[in-house]
């Protein structure tokens, strides 16, 4: 995305991911993206956080991927200042947005079954720097219209990191929830890794709260020799 310098990628990716960049649908992503702005079209995330969640967590800190899959398309106004949700990362919004109601799940769940406090904010930061790879398969989003850029060519790159990361990494736990997540399963070496699937975590879904996701994932972690702190307070 080197026609907007505030879309950058850390160099550790960028050498693992350099073959996608030439490759005629990343072009196409840029093509599409250029074009939308040129229209006038508001994108989440903001520009700078376009690359957010590979930019905090470089491919040798990856313990866990938690798989998303179209950013946020709303925003907030705090103090009449407006906020967009989407942050680069899955599932998170920036401090001081409240959690929207998936991450409220996902706060329940890991209430229920782990020590963890649930905080009054969404934001994932802190997971992101441990090890947590927070991904979305759809990388932007036009103000207001869900899944807007669903035909940009985000969902091929996704797939590259993902095949990319069961390739290059050791014993990572991908966190797959509801169909759309469970269908790149196939993407991922399970002789190398764990895959962890339930239904998403959307209150429109059912059967998140009481899946014993992060016991399992916590479980996994243990077989690889690693552990991960899920605490936000």
């Amino acid at each position: 995305m080197s026609y907007n310098p505030e879309i950058k990628i850390i160099r550790e990716w960028q050498e693992l991911l350099k073959d996608e960049f030439n490759k005629p649908y990343f072009i196409k992503i840029k093509t599409h993206y250029l074009e939308a702005k040129k229209q006038g079209k508001i994108i989440f995330p903001p520009a700078k956080l376009t690359f957010n969640a590979l930019n905090l967590t470089p491919p040798k800190n990856i313990k866990v991927v938690i798989l998303g899959q179209d950013p946020y398309h709303g925003s907030n106004f705090i103090n009449g200042i407006e906020i967009p949700q989407a942050m680069g990362l899955s599932f998170s919004v920036p401090s001081p947005l409240p959690p929207p109601p998936s991450l409220q799940n996902i706060y329940k769940e890991l209430a229920q079954t782990l020590d963890f406090k649930i905080p009054n904010h969404g934001d994932l930061s802190i997971w992101a720097n441990r090890g947590v790879l927070l991904l979305n398969a759809i990388f932007s989003v036009e103000k207001g219209r869900a899944a807007s850029h669903q035909h940009f060519g985000w969902e091929e790159f996704s797939d590259a990191i993902i095949a990319c990361i069961s390739k290059h990494c050791q014993g990572v736990v991908f966190m797959l929830w509801g169909n759309f997540a469970k269908k790149k399963a196939y993407l991922i070496d399970e002789s190398k890794h764990s895959i962890i699937m339930a239904p998403h975590p959307s209150p429109l879904a059912r059967g998140f709260v009481g899946s014993g996701v992060f016991i399992k994932a916590n479980e996994a972690l243990k077989r690889y020799n690693k552990s991960l702190d899920w605490s936000l307070v």
